[in-house]
């Protein structure tokens, strides 16, 4: 028990030494002299301790230089929200800005990387496209999603950059008019 309990206090001490960046001299296990009465024993199973997830590297995919945009669609890319964008449920998305072909964007949210292409939206949403990675990002006024065509789903929601943000407070303050009820306000009726 005894060795149970310094074996564990060993490995929260070298835990904790890796969470704040440096290692600790007792974490390491020390050089060990076997003893003639302990190489007869039988080996104690030793308990397993869960290192930390490493964290995923944000480098993107390597992609050539594509051929230059049409004006519309360097349009459409000047308005895109860069940066590390915070969603919702703690992910956070990093959009940045491909040196190689303007116009174009690097995405990366957990281990998922994606090379993103402006695409036309009848919607007038911001919609950026990687078909071969089959993800699209629609970019509101409000809020942003990352959706997955080929798993389906949504990968990202309710993501905001700071001007998103300030949007989304001013339309609590002032919500849109609703279309479907003319114009008129239904609570003053």
């Amino acid at each position: 028990m005894r060795t149970f309990i310094l074996f564990l206090s060993l490995a929260l001490t070298s835990l904790w030494a890796q969470a704040q960046g440096g290692t600790s001299d007792a974490a390491k296990p020390k050089a060990k002299v076997a003893t003639k009465t302990e190489a007869t024993k039988p080996a104690a199973a030793k308990p397993v301790v869960a290192k930390p997830a490493a964290q995923p590297k944000l480098a993107h995919k390597e992609v050539p230089p594509q051929p230059p945009l049409e004006a519309d669609l360097m349009a459409i890319s000047e308005q895109v929200h860069l940066g590390t964008i915070p969603c919702e449920l703690g992910q956070k998305v990093v959009l940045t800005a491909d040196p190689l072909s303007p116009g174009r964007f690097y995405m990366a949210i957990q281990q998922h990387r994606f090379h993103l292409t402006p695409v036309a939206s009848r919607t007038g949403a911001i919609r950026l496209e990687d078909p071969e990675g089959g993800a699209f990002w629609i970019q509101l006024s409000n809020k942003s999603m990352l959706m997955s065509s080929k798993l389906g789903q949504r990968l990202a929601d309710e993501c905001q950059s700071p001007a998103q943000m300030a949007v989304a407070e001013a339309m609590k303050l002032a919500p849109p008019v609703n279309l479907l009820d003319g114009g008129r306000d239904v609570a003053k009726n």
